[in-house]
């Protein structure tokens, strides 16, 4: 006996694809709690925000000299943090539930927090510690939609590999002022 879990008939398929058509995207066959997943992806859009944020204080307040080659990184990763906010509202969206972008709540919804860092040294030092903490996060929030959601998982997977770049370069950048 297989544990694989059965197919569902076409004729079934095509009788549920005609209800419930306001829900879009969302089938019977969603598992997870929708709501659930529509929070842990506007916290995972708020610490993406506040990472683009700071990311551009850093590119704007990076001095030295250093600090050349420093901005290009910060201001590249700033670029990828936004990518990864419009990725998460994206599917936000798709969930059926609205990007909260609210200033209001931004850092209180965040992971990372928003440091702004004195010197080059401690600016490359916050970012690495919030690209840290995104990279435990976002591998909390895979696990938690597992296989009950492919579509967020990947979108998940995609923005974790990012983060771990961000971290590696980060990590290098440190070497190289020391």
């Amino acid at each position: 006996m297989s544990d694989k879990p059965s197919l569902t008939n076409v004729a079934t398929l095509r009788t549920r694809a005609r209800q419930h058509l306001e829900m879009g995207a969302i089938t019977p066959s969603y598992r997870p709690d929708r709501d659930a997943v529509i929070k842990l992806l506007n916290d995972a859009l708020a610490t993406e925000v506040v990472c683009f944020l700071r990311y551009k204080r850093h590119y704007f307040a990076a001095t030295g000299i250093h600090a050349q080659g420093v901005k290009a990184e910060f201001l590249a990763h700033a670029a990828e943090e936004m990518g990864h906010a419009d990725l998460l509202a994206k599917r936000i969206v798709e969930l059926g539930g609205l990007p909260d972008f609210s200033p209001a709540t931004l850092v209180e919804r965040s992971h990372a927090e928003y440091i702004a860092g004195d010197t080059l040294a401690d600016m490359i030092r916050e970012d690495l510690v919030a690209e840290r903490i995104a990279i435990d996060s976002y591998g909390e929030a895979i696990a938690y939609v597992g296989a009950d959601d492919p579509t967020t998982r990947r979108v998940l997977e995609g923005i974790l590999a990012v983060e771990e770049e961000h971290a590696d370069d980060l990590r290098s950048l440190l070497d190289r002022l020391r």
